[in-house]
Formats: C-alpha cells, sequence, structure tokens
C-alpha cells in the first residue's frame, strides 16, 4: 500500500511538471502565481550591475562641441597682459594658454568657464572626455561661447561704480553683436549655445538677450524663473579653493575630529543670507561648536582648512545667494556638509544622492534654538562613518582640472549639457513649425 501511494505520489507530480514546462512553452511564461526563475536571474543581473549605481559613467560617444574662435580680449586676455593686445581669432594652442594664477583668491571660484575652454584645447583627452571638438559647425551638438564672464565681472565690474564696469558691459555688447552676426546663432536663436555664466553677477547687462541659451550657473538666485531654470541650464560647483584632502585615512576619523559643527566665514551676507547672522548668536555656547566671523585671507583659508578637517560636520548656510563655495570646500575635506537654505539647487543632482553625504535644514529648522545641534548629535557613529566614505568616493566628481580625468567636475559638467540637448532640439522644432505665438508661455 505504501509503495502505491508513493508511485502515485511520484506520477502526479511528474504530470504536474510536465504540465508546467508545457504551459511556458505554449505561453512563453508560467501560470499566475508561479515563480519564473529566468525573470528571477535576470533581476539579480540587473541589480548586481548596477549595486554601485553612485558611480556615474559615460553615457555613450562624447558631445561634439564647436568652440568659437574669439579674440582674446573676451577670455585669455584677463588672465595675462601678454594675451591682451591679441585681438585676432587665432586658435590658442592649449600649451601656450596661460595657467590659471594661482594668487586670484575667490576669483577662482567661478573659473569654470577656464577648465570648459581648455578641455576642448586638449587633443589627448579622448579616452576620458565627455567632448569632442569639431571645427564644422555642421556637425556640432552645442557652440560653445569661450568668454570669461565671471573673471570680466571680477576683473571690470566688481566695484559697480568703477568706471572700469563699462568695460565689462562693452565686452558683453560685443559678444551679443558676434553672436547674432552667426548663422548658428541665427539658425536656433542660441538655443543650442553654452554660455558659462557662472558669478551671479556674470553677463549682468545683457543676460535676458542670451537667456534661451544653455547656461552654466552656480544657482538661479538672480535669476527669473523665465531666463533660468533646471529644464536647459546646469548648475555646476564653485572651483573649491582650500586643497582636497588626499591623505584622509585616519583609523578612527569620528574621534579625531573633535568639533561637531564648523563655520569660518563672512557673517554679515544680503539676502537669504542673512541667516548667518541670526545662525551665530545661536550657536554661541556650545563647546563643540566653532562659529567665527572672518574675511578670506590666505591665513583665514588655510586656518578654515584645518578646521574642516578636524571637525565631523561642516556649516554650509546660503550666502548672497542660495550657494556658495563652502560645500565644496567641505566635500574635498570630507567634513559632512551641513546644508542650509531654502531655495539650493544642487550640481549633478541626477547622478549623485546628496542625501547619502550632507545634512539638510531649512532655514526655519536652523534657526530654532538648540534643534539643529539636537539633531546632529543625534547621528550615530555608524551613519557619519558611511557618509565621511560617500564623501572620499565623491569628491573626484568636484575636481577642477588639466589634462581631465574621468569623471571629474569638467567632464560631469559636460556630461550634464549632454543631457540639455534633447530640450534644446526640441524647442528649436516647435518654434520652427508654430505659426503663431506659444500658447502655453
Amino acid at each position: 500500500m505504501i509503495s502505491k501511494s508513493i508511485i502515485t505520489l511520484i506520477t502526479f507530480l511528474i504530470i504536474t511538471i510536465t504540465t508546467y514546462l508545457i504551459s511556458i512553452n505554449a505561453f512563453g511564461s508560467g501560470p499566475i502565481g508561479a515563480v519564473d526563475l529566468r525573470s528571477h536571474f535576470s533581476q539579480l543581473s540587473f541589480l548586481s550591475s548596477t549595486r554601485n549605481d553612485s558611480v556615474p559613467c559615460r553615457t555613450g560617444s562624447p558631445l561634439r562641441v564647436y568652440m568659437y574662435d574669439l579674440p582674446n580680449r573676451f577670455n585669455v586676455g584677463m588672465l595675462n597682459r601678454k594675451f591682451n593686445n591679441n585681438n585676432n581669432n587665432k586658435d590658442i594652442p592649449v600649451t601656450n594658454m596661460p595657467a590659471w594664477p594661482r594668487n586670484s583668491g575667490l576669483k577662482q571660484q567661478h573659473s569654470v568657464e577656464y577648465w570648459m575652454m581648455k578641455s576642448l584645447l586638449c587633443g589627448e583627452c579622448g579616452g576620458v572626455s565627455e567632448v569632442v571638438r569639431v571645427w564644422d559647425g555642421e556637425e556640432a551638438e552645442v557652440f560653445f561661447v569661450p568668454f570669461f564672464s565671471s573673471l570680466s565681472f571680477n576683473t571690470h565690474g566688481r566695484n559697480m561704480t568703477d568706471p572700469d564696469t563699462e568695460i565689462d558691459r562693452q565686452l558683453q555688447v560685443d559678444i551679443l553683436k558676434f553672436l547674432r552676426q552667426s548663422k548658428c546663432w541665427q539658425r536656433t536663436e542660441g538655443r543650442d549655445h553654452v554660455i558659462p555664466m557662472h558669478h551671479p553677477n556674470a553677463f549682468r547687462f545683457l543676460r535676458e538677450e542670451v537667456n534661451a541659451s544653455i547656461l552654466i550657473v552656480a544657482d538661479f538666485g538672480r535669476y527669473s524663473k523665465v531666463m533660468s531654470n533646471l529644464q536647459k541650464d546646469v548648475v555646476a560647483p564653485y572651483m573649491h579653493v582650500m586643497e582636497s584632502f588626499v591623505d584622509d585615512n585616519s583609523v578612527d576619523p569620528y574621534n579625531s575630529r573633535t568639533t561637531l559643527l564648523f563655520f569660518r566665514g563672512r557673517t554679515v551676507r544680503k539676502s537669504e543670507g542673512v541667516v548667518r547672522a541670526k545662525l551665530e548668536k545661536i550657536l554661541k555656547g556650545y563647546d563643540d561648536v566653532h562659529y567665527e566671523s572672518s574675511y578670506a585671507t590666505g591665513e583665514s583659508i588655510k586656518a578654515s582648512s584645518q578646521g574642516m578637517r578636524s571637525s565631523k560636520f561642516c556649516l554650509n548656510p546660503a550666502g548672497d545667494t542660495p550657494s556658495s563655495n563652502r560645500l565644496f570646500d567641505a566635500i574635498v575635506s570630507h567634513c559632512v556638509p551641513v546644508i542650509v537654505s531654502d531655495r539650493i539647487e544642487l550640481p549633478f543632482e541626477d547622478e549623485l544622492d546628496y542625501n547619502k553625504f550632507s545634512i539638510f535644514f531649512s532655514v526655519e529648522e536652523a534657526l530654532t534654538p538648540g534643534y539643529m545641534v539636537q539633531q546632529l548629535r543625534k547621528i550615530p557613529k555608524e551613519r557619519w562613518l558611511e557618509m565621511w566614505k560617500q564623501l572620499k568616493e565623491v569628491s573626484h566628481h568636484f575636481e577642477y582640472q588639466y589634462p581631465p580625468k574621468k569623471d571629474d567636475a569638467v567632464n560631469m559638467i559636460w556630461r550634464q549639457v549632454r543631457n540639455k540637448v534633447p530640450f534644446e532640439r526640441l524647442a528649436v522644432n516647435r518654434a520652427r513649425r508654430l505659426k503663431v505665438p506659444d500658447w502655453w508661455r
């Protein structure tokens, strides 16, 4: 009886399995509720391939960029006087391009334009570069305008009432005239043109005249919604002023960083930056909080670097605009950024999750006495160590350098530009076929 029962059970199992296999062959899938092993292993393979999803990767062939040959007064002439009188359009070999001056102080924060131009002059960077320079405009996907508008402001117009401000204005007038005479500009009304405008006062006289272009900005603090937005523009990181912490290999980084929260900088700011003065009052009296007012001098920058490297968290309140260079100094110092800004936009946020290595507070939360410090003290050592490790992993994305390296700041910016091309093409194609003004604007 037992043998017959076993034989019956085995026969039943064989029939059931055979029926299941027939259903898979006939219909391409198992019955409802069945486990599809092929799908299961496929999902495991996908999870394995995306396990390191925080690390960006190149998305295809390099972006084809046409760079205008402008007279040197629009770019390198502001870096070195020997180029200043060179008013021709002769291309500058990268070996002859002046280095960014070491004594430029805070001017280097907004040197994005310089590094983007230099990356296009790199003839041997094909293996790591996200861009390739083309010499025929018909082959280009975008057009780069190498006008150093941030350096122009810092050089000629930093004092708004200075007579030299007129030089900054005239450069903007001249570049706009040049572009409007270009057939490439006329063809799309500048929509496929990339214009660095990183300093909040860069191109300030005529920026509305180029609002259709892809702008490279630090944030949107001084731009109207009509002019600049995430759909078409690129938020680029400041170039950090402090040196990168390349040998951060402490056995116990959590306990070796004895300061809980660190800030050193100007506390009198405009606009959203008024929060700094208020925070100074709120954060007084804490033994493990360092909040100091100072100006950016060589000694001050050195002291700030030491302070960041010995602190667990670095406070990053808004400056005159929602962003500030302090965030990127904190990142390369591996000091977990504490970001206090209600309107900040962050670079490369479609590829990097800042929540993995930063802490965010609204202005209201930060100005609640005791709240921010209490929340930071609640963060366990294990979580801080994970954020510290993430900072070490992502910090290379915020490095400007030449020759450019894979996934460094300038390559990340060019990849962001690539992402804007579909929107630019959509805008161009729609504009060409519309017979009446755009109804949804």
